[in-house]
């Protein structure tokens, strides 16, 4: 892989003071100084108005071919400055957790005791963190396989790895349509309080190949962001996409530990605070030859009494 260095230039004036700021911050509060040159595969936006190529997931294969542009970016790690970084601020958190589930023992392999012990752990995490009133989990994903795999043709969920692309989970009306499928009874009134989606990402094992990069998101203009259909056999979801921009500021935690989760909002009702954080994984040039990382991520609905 050919290192790129980068220099981070704003498009705006505001863009321009936080981007100040938060260098200014990281460089003096004492943590790391650790900054990756490396390249993010971004939306290649034709310009014309064409929405992006859909997304096909099936029970044993995901193909996605949406066009991609690799991007010179520079990615710094937040040790030591974790404090900065908080859900309603940046759009993600880095929290410490001991996982005391059991579903650890045998590397998250055992789907039965995932949905119930891990689920029940991680609800009461995200509570603890948000002080919402009620989560609800609805998914999880484990990845252990190579960086190429939606490439790798049918069955290629069996082989899943990182996602080397930007990315929100949701958009905003993906958000409402998917809280519509999994609680149709409970939509209307649940719609009129707040609500968010988060994800919360663990590391199985230490994280050195593929580390996971999370976009602050107050660098990432609403323009930036470009929806895309995620077509399932039963259903639609929509997500977004994301154009390049020197405005936006990459972060990850380096040798990220399995007591250490990432929570990363992928869509907040709320005005008036960080609503979605795009988010990739990304090769760091030290550890590229390192073993394939492996990582549980659950996807969760949070929700508030007001």
């Amino acid at each position: 892989m050919a290192v790129a260095s980068t220099v981070i230039q704003t498009v705006s004036e505001s863009a321009a003071l936080h981007s100040h700021r938060d260098s200014a911050s990281l460089s003096e509060s004492g943590g790391s100084d650790v900054e990756v040159a490396t390249t993010l595969n971004y939306y290649n936006d034709p310009g014309d108005g064409s929405l992006p190529e859909p997304v096909y997931v099936q029970k044993e294969t995901v193909t996605n071919k949406r066009s991609l542009v690799p991007t010179p970016v520079t990615v710094r790690d937040i040790t030591g400055h974790e404090a900065m970084f908080t859900l309603d601020g940046s759009g993600f958190e880095l929290c410490h957790h001991e996982d005391q589930s059991g579903c650890r023992e045998d590397g998250y392999r055992d789907k039965e005791s995932i949905e119930v012990a891990y689920y029940a752990e991680m609800e009461q995490l995200l509570k603890k963190v948000t002080g919402a009133s009620r989560v609800f989990v609805w998914d999880h994903k484990t990845r252990r396989g190579p960086t190429n795999w939606h490439n790798m043709g049918p069955g290629n969920q069996a082989k899943r790895g990182p996602i080397l692309r930007t990315h929100v989970d949701q958009s905003y009306a993906g958000a409402e349509s998917l809280l519509r499928w999994l609680l149709p009874d409970e939509a209307d009134e649940l719609l009129k309080r707040r609500w968010q989606i988060i994800n919360a990402w663990r590391p199985i094992k230490t994280v050195y190949k593929d580390p996971l990069a999370v976009a602050d998101a107050r660098t990432i203009a609403e323009e930036d962001l470009v929806p895309g259909k995620i077509i399932y056999t039963d259903h639609e979801r929509e997500s977004w996409t994301v154009k390049p921009s020197a405005a936006h500021r990459w972060y990850f935690k380096y040798a990220q530990r399995p007591d250490e989760v990432l929570l990363i909002k992928c869509y907040d009702s709320a005005q008036g605070v960080a609503r979605r954080a795009p988010h990739s994984a990304f090769e760091d040039p030290r550890h590229i030859d390192d073993p394939w990382r492996e990582s549980i991520e659950i996807r969760t609905m949070v929700f508030y009494d007001v």
